[in-house]
């Protein structure tokens, strides 16, 4: 018997689905009612491998790896904890009324395969070695080789850099790739294909794990891998060649086509089933990025810009692919498909945000501020809620993991200007946050520069919910209105409506009317605020430009490599 012709609906039952949510330290589930948009469960699995559930290496502040066990150990937990708490809030709950599952993670999140889709992590003979490991977004270790394959680029296929802001990144996928088959032959020998997490997870849900069976998304492809229906898919084996012929040979086992969100990956099996709690056979969507997800279920449209906030930001927002839309330089991509289906995705970000933020006071702050991490946050953010735009005196560039957006730069760092013997460290929170701020700026006008225009700013995250004065702050120097989404968990709620939409029964506008909603507060630019960090972002600027452009008014980013190269050097 065909197990999804088991369940034929009637109006009077309800209708879920659920959103599996990846993110840099855990992972969460979310089990949406699609009808009325009440989020009935959520659990949230800590990852147990490594720091924070990342795998380091104290020689090499770069790298970030994580345990793809780790991944499927919170696979089951997040769901089946998720099913047991819509138990208990609606009585009556039927598991078998899920319609779909859908998937978001971080990227570019590679993962070493062998022929038959393992992950080489998972083998006895590779379990200790840190090159076997899911190669994390946030591991910066292929500078050189994003470096190269730009140059490459630049001389063989200018257009492939066109769709990507003009400069490939270490966070992305080739640079990743090419980086272990420098540093671990052996690794990338035994690596028969490739994946990306945000398609090793509904892979391994639906049955498909054999790299030539499993549905990638164009997400991940356009954004991270250089993939475009236009040139063919994927870059060609000449230009892959010209960098290592390794990588040309890698091509032809990889993909060739590459998916939206509202297709399906395929059909939850019998096995996964069983172990979840789950009917089998429901369709399992096409998996996307966390940024992209989130994006949907904050009900971005064109014209609004949303923000997820959080330890680094990505910024999403699109516009309709019968709108002509030039290539714009130092942004992440522009991918037809990638967020809404019929619209261009365009993605930016800053690499690090709340990073920064918790850096500055797990190290640097007094405990004359509070006991515990949460104290000094609160105390910090009373006491500069008092101060005036600019009394500090200090301004910062929030490069203290590289740059994303608009420079492009992982070896771009962290600035603070203007601090003396009377500088607290409440101030240095406010211009830390008034330097994210200003990045996020500098985004914005670089969209608006190339007429992607920008309305209204909707946020999610935590920071958005949790600091009114950063969320003012923002305001103020973005000169918008910012909304906050009413969900706590956006990503999982734009995957479990891709979830339910893949299955054919139900139109993604339709959740989002009944889902997306936002929280009564809105944050307002205050004039006289905006009118001083309009000077204050002229001064932002000319750090800016100074430190991360080559052709900046007296070009000073050289301070920063050389800094970069003699530390390296001396920990050698």
């Amino acid at each position: 018997m065909n197990p999804r012709a088991i369940l034929v609906y009637t109006p009077a039952m309800s209708r879920y689905s659920i959103g599996l949510d990846y993110g840099t330290n855990s992972c969460r589930s979310l089990l949406v009612d699609l009808d009325t948009g009440e989020e009935m469960g959520s659990v949230v699995f800590a990852y147990p491998s490594g720091e924070l559930g990342i795998l380091t290496d104290p020689a090499d502040p770069n790298v970030a790896r994580q345990h793809p066990q780790d991944y499927l150990d919170g696979l089951v937990a997040t769901i089946t904890g998720a099913l047991e708490q819509a138990r208990r809030v609606r009585p009556g709950f039927d598991a078998s009324e899920v319609i779909g599952i859908g998937v978001d993670t971080t990227g570019s999140t590679p993962i070493p395969l062998d022929a038959e889709g393992t992950p080489l992590a998972l083998k006895p003979e590779f379990a200790a070695n840190r090159n076997a490991q899911v190669w994390l977004w946030k591991d910066h270790t292929a500078h050189a080789e994003a470096a190269a394959i730009t140059e490459m680029a630049a001389r063989m296929r200018p257009h492939y850099l066109a769709k990507c802001g003009g400069t490939y990144s270490s966070e992305w996928w080739w640079s990743k790739i090419w980086r272990c088959r420098k540093v671990d032959p052996d690794v990338f020998a035994a690596a028969w294909s490739w994946v990306e997490h945000c398609d090793w997870i509904p892979a391994v849900l639906t049955g498909r794990t054999r790299p030539d069976r499993i549905r990638r998304g164009v997400c991940s492809a356009g954004h991270k891998a250089m993939y475009a229906r236009e040139w063919g898919g994927l870059p060609d084996a000449e230009f892959l060649a010209a960098l290592d012929p390794a990588l040309a040979d890698l091509r032809g086992r990889l993909y060739d086509e590459a998916f939206p969100s509202d297709a399906r990956a395929g059909e939850l099996t019998p096995d996964w089933a069983e172990r979840l709690g789950l009917r089998p056979g429901i369709p399992v969507a096409v998996g996307a990025f966390d940024a992209h997800m989130g994006a949907v279920g904050a009900g971005v449209q064109s014209g609004t810009l949303v923000k997820i906030l959080g330890t680094s930001t990505c910024d999403i927002t699109v516009l309709p692919n019968t709108v002509p839309l030039e290539d714009v330089p130092g942004l992440c991509g522009i991918v037809d498909g990638s967020v809404l289906p019929g619209h261009f995705g365009i993605e930016a970000g800053q690499s690090a945000v709340g990073d920064i933020f918790l850096w500055f006071v797990n190290h640097l702050v007094p405990d004359s501020y509070g006991a515990t991490v949460e104290e000094k946050f609160a105390e910090m953010e009373r006491r500069l809620a008092a101060l005036k735009p600019g009394e500090t005196g200090l301004l910062a560039l929030d490069w203290n993991n590289g740059n994303r957006t608009i420079l492009v730069d992982v070896r771009l760092t962290g600035l603070l200007l203007g601090q003396t013997l009377h500088t607290e460290a409440h101030e240095i929170y406010r211009a830390l946050i008034e330097a994210t701020a200003f990045g996020a700026l500098t985004i914005i006008q670089r969209m608006e520069e190339y007429g992607i225009a920008i309305d209204r700013v909707v946020n999610t995250g935590g920071l958005a919910v949790k600091n009114a004065t950063l969320m003012q702050i923002y305001a103020d120097i973005l000169g918008r209105p910012l909304q906050v989404a009413a969900s706590d968990q956006t990503c999982a709620l734009g995957a479990a409506m891709f979830g339910a939409v893949c299955g054919g029964s139900i139109r993604l506008e339709e959740v989002q009317r009944n889902a997306c909603r936002m929280r009564e507060v809105e944050y307002r630019p205050i004039p006289e605020n905006a009118s001083v960090y309009r000077e204050l972002h002229a001064l932002y600027k000319t750090l800016h430009d100074a430190f991360g452009r080559q052709d900046g008014q007296g070009h000073l980013g050289h301070l920063m490599k050389e800094l970069l190269a003699i530390r390296q050097r001396q920990r050698c």
